[in-house]
């Protein structure tokens, strides 16, 4: 019962995320422009989305792994079935995430720093 719960939403991130340009919010291809910046500001530490970007990499491990190779050999539909939810989980996580530092990214951008000095232009 977890399992299905968990799956329904996955599904339901995805969908919201697939469908969320036409809801105003960005689309897909921003979201995707938006990653490898999102990668390079969590590596530096300005954003916080550093363990989500793990887990992250850890699920596109898991799929494109060898070593999940053999349960589809063995058990095909049922194998095949955890890659699709992993694949599932990862396209709404990455495209969730990126909606969350876009937001990040906007809000930082109106943010005035008070600490930095300013240029006096001479006369």
């Amino acid at each position: 019962m977890a399992t299905r719960l968990r799956r329904t939403a996955a599904f339901t991130a995805l969908w919201r995320a697939l469908t969320a340009g036409h809801r105003g919010g960005p689309s897909v291809g921003r979201r995707l422009a938006a990653l490898p910046r999102m990668i390079k500001a969590s590596l530096t530490g300005r954003y916080d989305g550093g363990g989500r970007l793990a887990m992250m990499a850890a699920g596109l491990l898991y799929v494109v792994s060898p070593i999940d190779f053999v349960p589809e050999a063995f058990l095909l539909l049922l194998g095949l079935a955890d890659d699709a939810v992993v694949v599932t989980w990862l396209a709404g996580a990455v495209l969730s995430e990126t909606e969350r530092f876009l937001e990040w990214e906007r809000q930082r951008s109106m943010v005035i720093d008070t600490a930095a000095p300013t240029r006096r232009r001479r006369r």
